[in-house]
């Protein structure tokens, strides 16, 4: 009984350890990908959702409209009650009477009218049909809208995450370099100055790592807007992936097609006939209306002021109404006025529309093109730098470079790989607002950049392995082969100390 406490206390210690032990097992949380990002946007992005829910109250409009064609019935139910206070005299006073008398009067009735001739209503439900088919088109638009956004988001978190590896490595290859210039420096093989370089860059890449850091958290903040959900690590591209290119290779060919079927160029097409509608509705204020009217209802009555006889009957009627306007003081031609101005405005906007989509097509080809282009000179420019790396590395094993040579070698290689990796997601960005300008951006698109993913994120950012400050690709010299590797150096440059 007394170790009854400590064998609990023991199963307890025991159950933590495992559950520990579980918790350590468990696979690390995947990185996201794009496709997941985006289904996320749709369904927690607040702009899509309200456009979503615009869609809905848009086409009503149709039904709106349409009921103004429709037969209109309205009923009406009265019931009351009249007190008679009645004083009557006859022969001059001589015989006279009073009394109060009550008398109920129940009816309904029923009421239709059928519209035959109304023209504006016609231009109205016409409307209404332009309206809902514009309505899906701005719906189509966030749907285009949502992909670059969300796409535009995923792609600067991987910026500001490429950032901070590349500002990381470049803090470990200069801290590396760092220390084999202070054991230079205490061996007498190097002076102080190539240590103070050293230690002043490791300083500027470390505010450099800290301001990446805070650019991440910031595009991060910026994705979790759109997704709601909480971001951490993202997939970045495939070093080796294959951007895909414009098809067909000719801008001309991508803005006649932005003209033709761009969703802004279509929302302005419904836009100009709805206007030219609304001239026809207000010229229609001159036409006669000419309206089927027909009413049903029943009365009850118990008497009146003139008979006590109860009565009650129904009442059945059917015509043609019809209201001519003769005369609105001016306000109907001023109104046709106003609707032709309109409508010569939205033809303008219809064409400013077509122009803006086709030279937005033409840019976003350009970007496309010229971005493909910067990639591969990019590409170029890396393993330029990355050989400039090593040889700058060597050269200064060697005695023929100091280390301020190897310091901006490095530099440069970290450079351009930010640069290219911003180029590459440049690129992409540019392909999917190419195809968006003709309204052709779909779900597969994402799907197909998806398969350009990769799972591990900044691996490509890391110094080659014989760039690293003490690392040998080879066997370690000879006395006559370093003198013959120093003589090389001399006849390519003067060495420096």
């Amino acid at each position: 009984m007394t170790f009854a406490p400590f064998a609990a206390t023991g199963r307890m210690r025991l159950a933590v350890a495992l559950s520990l032990y579980a918790l350590l097992q468990m696979p690390a949380a995947s990185a996201a990908d794009l496709l997941q990002v985006y289904r996320d946007a749709q369904s927690n992005d607040a702009q899509f959702a309200s456009a979503r829910s615009q869609l809905l109250a848009t086409r009503e409009k149709l039904p709106q409209g349409r009921a103004g064609l429709l037969p209109l019935v309205t009923g009406t139910a009265g019931a009351n009650r009249t007190r008679l206070d009645q004083t009557a005299s006859v022969a001059q006073g001589l015989v006279s009477a009073s009394g109060v008398r009550f008398f109920d009067n129940n009816s309904w009735a029923l009421q239709l009218s059928q519209p035959l001739f109304r023209w504006d209503r016609w231009e109205t439900y016409k409307q209404g049909e332009l309206a809902a088919m514009a309505g899906e088109v701005t719906f189509q638009q966030a749907q285009l809208d949502l992909i670059t956004r969300s796409s535009q988001a995923y792609f600067d978190v991987l910026t500001a995450q490429d950032n901070l590896y590349l500002a990381g490595a470049q803090k470990k290859a200069i801290g590396e370099q760092l220390a084999q210039a202070k054991r230079n420096f205490e061996v007498g093989t190097a002076t102080i100055t190539d240590a103070n370089d050293a230690q002043a860059r490791y300083d500027l890449a470390t505010s450099t790592e800290i301001a990446a850091q805070s650019a991440l958290e910031v595009a991060r903040a910026n994705l979790q807007q759109i997704t709601g959900k909480p971001v951490d690590e993202l997939l970045g591209l495939r070093p080796e992936a294959e951007l895909p290119a414009p098809m067909p290779a000719d801008s001309n060919a991508w803005a006649a097609q932005a003209e033709a079927s761009n969703l802004q160029v279509g929302l302005a097409n419904y836009n100009l006939e709805t206007a030219q509608r609304e001239t026809n509705k207000a010229r229609a204020a001159h036409l006669p209306s000419v309206d089927l009217v027909a009413s049903y209802g029943f009365t009850n009555q118990t008497g009146s002021a003139t008979q006590t006889v109860s009565t009650h009957y129904t009442a059945s009627q059917i015509g043609v109404q019809l209201s001519m306007p003769i005369f609105a003081g001016g306000q109907i031609q001023s109104r046709v006025r106003e609707t032709i101005a309109l409508a010569d405005k939205a033809a303008s906007d219809l064409e400013f529309a077509r122009r803006t989509a086709a030279q937005g097509a033409r840019q976003s080809y350009s970007g496309v093109s010229n971005g493909l282009a910067q990639v591969k000179a990019l590409e170029a420019a890396e393993r330029s730098a990355q050989s400039a790396v090593e040889s700058n590395q060597l050269g200064y094993e060697v005695g023929v470079r100091i280390n301020i040579d190897v310091l901006n070698a490095e530099a440069q290689l970290f450079q351009t790989r930010a640069n290219l990796a911003k180029a590459r997601y440049d690129t992409i960005m540019n392909g999917l607002r190419l195809k968006a300008s003709t309204g052709a951006l779909k779900e597969d698109d994402i799907v197909q950049i998806n398969t350009l993913l990769t799972s591990a994120p900044g691996a490509m950012y890391q110094l080659p392995q014989k760039a690293k400050v003490g690392a040998v690709a080879s066997p370690a010299p000879t006395a006559a082969s370093r003198r013959g590797g120093r003589r090389e150096a001399l006849a390519s440059g003067t060495p420096r100390s």
